[in-house]
């Protein structure tokens, strides 16, 4: 849709309404800012915007008490009201959707997702306006999906949260038995297993959790400076086992000293990618990661000889829940590498995949600290 409407945009925190001017501007929309519910109304009465913005959480008359009283004025009926807010969940999209919102979007935003739900939301009352019984139809069913959508994400965040405890108890019961003397040989085999999948399973709901974090802008690298021999040492030594159980080998090559990262969050990042290379490399071969000084940063590479990604598929992989490759056990089981790229994103880094002749190579691109 081209440009020349009036955008409202309601909001108290000024940097998102920077943002949101700065955007719809740039699509060549007229736009009015409003710090406030109250402040809103008033500039709905006096400017009659084509669509307004709203936040839903705001002191004093907040996003859904503004938009019901914004429907009360002349024209209101038909303007379409976006709603933009922290508040990912059921009960505040069905608050919003009884004050009569037409759409509900999650801060922080990005500029082409704001774009779209505006366009869309004109094009829908546009539509509404034609076609009234269409509408409702449409936008009937277009709330249902997101209502469930929601839904879905909160179920799984409780499942996560409440898996988190049993499986600490399974690991330290593990331990228990490992330091046990009189504990047979085929009870330590059995509870070293047990230990090991169980932090494997840990690392999962953890990743499910920063997944869910970098979903709402929430995944803040705190960056310091890393011993990366040090690092990388630790992160095969927990693999040695899975690593043998293959019939791989673990290698590294570094020639950096340290890396300015978050700790936690690299570390389970390379823990994914040797992992997922431990899967993939064929018995007898060799799992590598390097480091290497790059122009501004740091260059890392886990490399394996398995089959490799063919190349139309290197981005995809990094996707959620996608296979790739043509052998069956080619996959990131869903999640691992998702993660990995929200975490090296989330520190300015990138992450793509080249071919190592035989093999695949994960490489990270990580700036030194300004």
């Amino acid at each position: 849709m081209s440009g020349g409407t009036t955008i409202l945009v309601v909001d108290d925190n000024a940097e998102n309404r920077a943002l949101a001017q700065a955007t719809l501007e740039d699509e060549g929309h007229r736009v009015v800012l409003a710090s406030g519910g109250q402040e809103g109304i008033a500039a709905f009465e006096r400017e009659r915007p084509d669509c307004v913005l709203l936040d839903v959480r705001m002191p004093g008359v907040d996003g859904p008490a503004a938009c019901e009283r914004i429907r009360a004025l002349p024209g209101g009926r038909d303007t379409p009201i976006v709603f933009v807010t922290a508040q990912r969940d059921v009960d505040t999209f069905d608050r919003t959707l009884r004050a009569g919102g037409d759409d509900f979007m999650t801060k922080p935003f990005r500029p082409i997702e704001l774009v779209a739900r505006i366009d869309a939301a004109l094009k829908l009352r546009r539509l509404a306006t034609e076609r009234s019984e269409l509408y409702g139809q449409v936008k009937q069913q277009r709330d249902d999906l997101l209502r469930l959508q929601l839904q879905k994400e909160q179920l799984v965040a409780f499942l996560v949260h409440d898996l988190k405890n049993p499986v600490n108890a399974i690991e330290l019961h593990a331990e228990l038995v490992l330091r046990d003397r009189d504990a047979s040989d085929r009870s330590r085999r059995a509870a070293e297993k047990i230990r090991d999948d169980s932090r494997a399973l840990q690392r999962m709901i953890t990743t499910l959790l920063d997944i869910a974090k970098a979903d709402e802008g929430r995944l803040a690298p705190v960056r310091r400076t890393i011993d990366l021999d040090a690092l990388i040492g630790d992160v095969l030594g927990e693999l040695e086992v899975r690593a043998q159980a293959a019939g791989v080998r673990l290698a590294r090559q570094i020639e950096v000293p340290s890396l300015w990262a978050d700790p936690d969050l690299f570390r389970r990042v390379l823990e994914n990618l040797v992992e997922n290379a431990i899967r993939h490399a064929p018995e007898g071969s060799d799992v590598t990661i390097t480091a290497r000084p790059s122009p501004g940063g740091t260059e890392l590479r886990v490399r394996d000889t398995g089959a490799g990604v063919p190349p139309e598929q290197r981005e995809a992989v990094f996707e959620r829940f996608v296979r790739a490759g043509n052998e069956p056990t080619r996959s990131n089981r869903g999640l691992g590498l998702a993660f990995c790229k929200l975490a090296v994103e989330a520190h300015g880094g990138r992450i793509w995949i080249e071919d190592a002749s035989p093999g695949a190579a994960f490489c990270i691109g990580i700036n030194h600290a300004d």
